[in-house]
């Protein structure tokens, strides 16, 4: 016994003593065991896999020497007419980025005046600084709403001017991105509350608006927006009184926010569903009203478990104010369409489109990162 308490008591040699934990070998986790697991798994995926890898692979280098390489970026102008044998020269083999060079004023600002350019790229630049800070969760108090009514304000001062030596421009010339950005903007910022009342009243117990609601909704959404920016276009005029004109751009953005609310309003139904029955019944035990109830408890948890589809239906939203064009608006996709009318530019649309896409999708693809960052935090907050 003494022998084995001295053994044990001896010290151990270094070879024994405590190592710090090992990384796992890069077969057993990484992007190598992700690649083995989900992209050679077995013979057909590996095959599957190669397949598309060379598809994808000599698409991106035809797409290179396509935008980069064989581009051409500018044309000379001769008396104000550009000059463009070498774009027609390339028969397809490269982009004429000169198009859009030339046309990107247009492009952005529609007919606005050419001098008055600044105003418009002015709002732009405040629609962005207005959704940024809206995305910063240390602004989301009372006064979120004063930023809202005096950037929406300053952005109306600056596109009609007629004050403080700003020139006035009438709605008209209103043209291009702003326009895009005016009707997703108001009418998300419209249509989200309305949503709501429209959603709590089809769980309301009183039939007349239970039935008003449920009747809302069905009617918008079994016709296309198409058909309701015709009503509000051609037909809502023929209703006012004689010398009562609304404008266009007022009317269409009545549409798209009445569109909008009915689907939202679906979407933040499925959230006060999806609720369980004790959450309402805890409120009641709290003694609380309905509207304290439905501010401070159930609305919240609705709007988290519905974020998915609320950020759906906003991207789709945003792109759906293309549809203005039928009834004569100038909104980023009309002006980019009218920008290549000119004789000199007819051929070179794919260039112009590819222009208006990315500037779609940098809208929409920066709407979906930030909702998935918001549910994570959500549900990160919600665990502790």
């Amino acid at each position: 016994m003494a022998e084995i308490a001295a053994e044990a008591s001896a010290p151990r040699p270094l070879q024994d003593a405590v190592i710090g934990p090992r990384r796992p070998p890069l077969l057993a986790v990484g992007p190598v065991a992700w690649a083995k697991t989900n992209l050679f798994s077995s013979w057909l995926s590996t095959a599957v896999t190669l397949a598309l890898g060379y598809l994808i692979i000599r698409w991106a280098m035809g797409f290179i020497d396509w935008a980069f390489v064989n581009a051409i970026w500018s044309v000379p102008v001769t008396n104000g007419q550009a000059q463009t044998q070498a774009c027609r020269a390339l028969n397809g083999t490269g982009a004429c980025w000169a198009v859009v060079t030339e046309k990107h004023r247009f492009m952005l600002f529609g007919t606005y005046p050419y001098e008055e350019h600044w105003r418009p790229a002015l709002c732009v630049l405040l629609f962005i600084g207005l959704y940024i800070v809206s995305a910063m969760r240390r602004f989301w108090r009372k006064e979120l709403a004063l930023i809202w009514i005096g950037t929406l304000a300053l952005i109306g001062l600056l596109m009609w001017g007629g004050v403080f030596g700003l020139s006035y421009v009438p709605q008209e010339r209103w043209g291009g991105l702003v326009i895009t950005l005016i009707l997703s903007t108001f009418g998300i910022a419209l249509a989200f509350p309305l949503s709501i009342l429209v959603a709590l009243g089809r769980r309301s117990r009183l039939p007349a608006i239970k039935t008003l609601c449920i009747l809302y909704v069905e009617l918008i959404r079994g016709v296309p927006l198409i058909s309701l920016l015709f009503m509000a276009s051609v037909m809502f005029p023929l209703f006012l009184p004689e010398g009562i004109n609304i404008d266009k751009l007022l009317r269409a953005q009545v549409a798209i926010i009445l569109f909008a609310a009915a689907y939202l309003a679906e979407v933040v139904r499925g959230g006060l569903q999806a609720l369980p029955r004790g959450q309402y019944e805890a409120a009641d035990a709290l003694g609380l009203g309905f509207w304290q109830k439905t501010g401070f408890i159930i609305l919240p948890q609705a709007l988290r478990l519905v974020i998915p589809p609320l950020v759906n239906t906003f991207i789709g939203m945003f792109k759906d104010t293309s549809l203005v064009l039928i009834i004569g608006i100038f909104d980023l996709l009309t002006a980019g369409k009218t920008a290549i009318v000119e004789p000199a530019w007819q051929g070179f649309g794919i260039e112009i489109y590819v222009t208006i896409g990315l500037i779609y999708f940098i809208f929409c693809f920066a709407m979906s990162r930030y909702s998935q960052g918001l549910e994570a935090e959500l549900n990160q907050h919600r665990v502790r």
